[in-house]
């Protein structure tokens, strides 16, 4: 059996989702949704193996394969970790966070829905796709605006009185050279940028779901090329946490087909996953497909494997997993899929704080459509 990895493209400055766009010189200063195109997938080794291959992510650009699936931060109090999606009692939490989450009112999708009122698909993607909440990219490496881009997002939420979630993508030799090359030109110049986004979270609740890909595909990296990223991720934990204490910030876990809990564990840990300092827990299935159920699976086997506090939990991307992953493994837009569970900050599942559309559904990752881009057709056969 075998697995897709995860791999995203990023086009212009963003993958994923939403994307917060905007130059680093002068001109418009504003948030918004930008293209983003998910990871791409390779046959590997499925979960037993140390790199088990995962499907597309909405983190860095849908070319170069990445493995997305194996264990996150330092995790929350340990529960039941079987496969059972009976829902189980939360853990309590010292600052519980809303439990309604933000619409960013800028998006690929919704300017196709104001632009097309007459359109017969209008309705199903409008009511089914546009009118929840998704994550708002940041994957152009702009030091010069990413304080006021971030911070009119954040802001946004808190006057509307819900949850923003975020995400920062622009970590140096993202996607390994794939078609989501990119980010900061070194870590030093990343570690400021990182500063200038933490400048803008407010002082809200906040959700940061943390460089995508950066943890699960560090495996083309040397041992002391990982150890210096790692580092760099454990301090932009702290640093944003440290800006607003009510950020949640979430690391990468690669996703269920691809490296072993242990194994993604370990990678976590050195990255600061398992300290209440930099983390709240681990992020999962990130432009993938598995299912809910084998990713809460997976995500309690890699926060039992971290280790660290009690409150540790994880969020699951959601947005595309209706069916499952492909059984042949594509990755690229793959026919048949459908929506998964919809966004939400109540799960009933002990130690799966959310379940997120942090890949905004309809973006294709380069074969129903331009990478990153926002294609009705795919968005129809998602939704419908």
């Amino acid at each position: 059996m075998v697995a897709a990895a995860s791999v995203v493209v990023a086009v212009g400055t963003a993958t994923g989702m939403l994307s917060a766009l905007g130059d680093d010189g002068g001109g418009v200063d504003e948030a918004r949704p930008e293209v983003t195109r998910s990871p791409l997938s390779r046959s590997l080794p499925v979960v037993p193996s140390p790199s088990v291959s995962a499907t597309p992510s909405v983190p860095a650009s849908p070319s170069a394969s990445a493995k997305r699936t194996s264990p996150g931060p330092s995790p929350k109090p340990k529960k039941k970790s079987g496969t059972s999606e009976k829902p189980d009692a939360r853990e309590s939490r010292t600052s519980p966070a809303s439990t309604r989450l933000y619409r960013h009112p800028d998006s690929q999708v919704l300017d196709w829905v104001r632009a097309h009122p007459d359109d017969p698909r209008q309705d199903v993607i409008r009511s089914r796709i546009a009118d929840h909440p998704a994550a708002v990219w940041f994957a152009d490496y702009t030091p010069g605006t990413i304080t006021s881009r971030v911070r009119a997002v954040t802001s946004g939420g808190a006057e509307a009185g819900r949850v923003p979630v975020v995400v920062p993508y622009a970590i140096p030799d993202r996607d390994c050279g794939g078609h989501s090359q990119g980010g900061a030109p070194g870590l030093d110049a990343y570690d400021d940028w990182i500063d200038r986004f933490a400048a803008g979270l407010g002082s809200g609740d906040v959700i940061v779901v943390l460089e995508p890909d950066s943890v699960a595909q560090a495996e083309c990296m040397s041992a002391g090329e990982r150890a210096d990223r790692f580092a760099s991720l454990a301090r932009a934990g702290r640093v944003m946490k440290d800006a607003n204490p009510n950020a949640r910030v979430y690391f990468d876990a690669g996703h269920s087909g691809w490296h072993a809990p242990a194994k993604q564990a370990g990678w976590l840990r050195q990255a600061g996953a398992a300290s209440a300092d930099s983390s709240d827990g681990i992020f999962s299935n990130v432009s993938n497909f598995h299912t809910t159920a084998d990713e809460v699976a997976y995500d309690r086997a890699v926060l039992d494997a971290l280790g660290g506090p009690a409150g540790l939990g994880a969020v699951i991307d959601t947005s595309r997993n209706g069916n499952g992953a492909p059984a042949d493994g594509e990755w690229c837009d793959p026919a048949g899929r459908e929506l998964g569970r919809a966004p939400t900050l109540s799960t009933g599942m002990g130690r799966v704080d959310a379940y997120l559309w942090v890949k905004l559904p309809g973006e294709s990752d380069g074969c129903k459509g331009k990478p990153g881009t926002f294609t009705p057709s795919y968005a129809y056969d998602l939704a419908r």
